[in-house]
């Protein structure tokens, strides 16, 4: 008879263990219980379950009930307690448009067809600024967000241009030195330039060991002539006599060297007898010749101009030992 009474009672209790081993807790919070209408929180359920039970949770779709609003897709994360349990954690962004006090209904979570209710929040939602709803005019729904100037953000790409700059750097010199065998730096030699009076002087006295008119080159004796000073009045008197005619460029050194009248003479007959020359086919005489280069010499020395050196140059001319 007891042993039968021990059997009643183990099959009499064997459903209430049952409903025991599948209880869980649920438990639900929010991060912020006071915000500013547009500005979001979290909500958090918290299950705690025995491994391997299945829990039917809520699903929500843009709206989670009184008047919130989800912004992101839920994220879960699961973590094993010491007992042996499991907590599930599911974490929902939200957010609310209307200066109210919501109220946040308990939601069912099912197991073995059984239901927990998680607990009932509130949220308290503020318009963080006096709406002038009499001028019908359109108001933010939060203050203008001034985001804090990104100094990682600007040191990182900094570091990433200086970075690329090295590589660069080192690219080079590898190329120039190993590959092409060349020096990583050459030296500039700046262009020495050379004064206009100096380089005609040196021209003429070309012309003059050549004399080209006494192997019956009278043309080509006068056109080099010519050349040598149309060149040298471009570069002095800053005129484009290369593409003038000798009356152009006499009328323009008119005023230039009306206080030097041998010099203009001289240049007047050195153009007139070439022309005559090159186009009157003029044959003159070997005095003509003589007369222009002459002439040629004299307009140059009459009207160079001179470089002033500095003092100090000078002074380190005069201490340069001689060769």
């Amino acid at each position: 008879m007891g042993k039968f009474l021990l059997f009643s009672l183990s099959v009499l209790l064997l459903p209430v263990s049952t409903l025991r081993g599948q209880q869980i807790t649920v438990n639900a919070r929010l991060d912020s219980t006071v915000i500013w209408v547009g500005n979001q929180t979290r909500l958090s359920f918290e299950v705690t379950q025995r491994p391997g039970q299945k829990v039917d949770m809520p699903i929500f779709s843009d709206t989670i009930g009184g008047g919130l609003e989800m912004v992101e897709f839920p994220q879960s994360d699961t973590i094993k307690s010491d007992n042996g349990n499991i907590l599930v954690r599911k974490k929902y962004i939200v957010t609310a448009f209307h200066d109210s006090l919501l109220y946040i209904p308990p939601f069912p979570f099912v197991v073995g067809g059984d239901t927990v209710w998680s607990k009932s929040l509130s949220l308290k939602v503020v318009q963080p600024f006096q709406i002038d709803t009499a001028s019908k005019s359109i108001a933010d729904i939060k203050p203008v967000l001034d985001p804090k100037f990104d100094w990682a953000g600007l040191f990182k790409t900094i570091l990433l241009v200086l970075t690329i700059l090295a590589i660069l750097v080192v690219l080079f010199v590898f190329v120039r030195k190993y590959i092409l065998k060349k020096p990583v730096l050459e030296k500039v030699v700046p262009e020495e330039i050379i004064p206009p009076h100096i380089v005609a002087l040196s021209k003429l006295d070309k012309i003059k060991q050549e004399k080209a008119w006494q192997s019956n080159r009278s043309k080509e004796y006068h056109t080099e002539l010519t050349d040598v000073i149309r060149e040298y009045v471009e570069r002095v008197f800053n005129i484009k006599s290369m593409e003038m005619t000798s009356a152009e460029i006499l009328d323009n050194l008119r005023i230039p060297l009306h206080s030097q009248k041998s010099a203009y003479q001289g240049l007047k007959q050195i153009l007139q007898l070439a022309d005559l020359v090159k186009f009157a086919k003029w044959n003159p005489g070997p005095d003509e010749h003589e007369l222009s280069l002459v002439n040629a010499y004299l307009f140059v020395n009459q009207t160079k101009v001179e470089e002033v050196k500095p003092l100090d140059e000078l002074r380190n001319e005069e201490l340069k030992p001689a060769k």
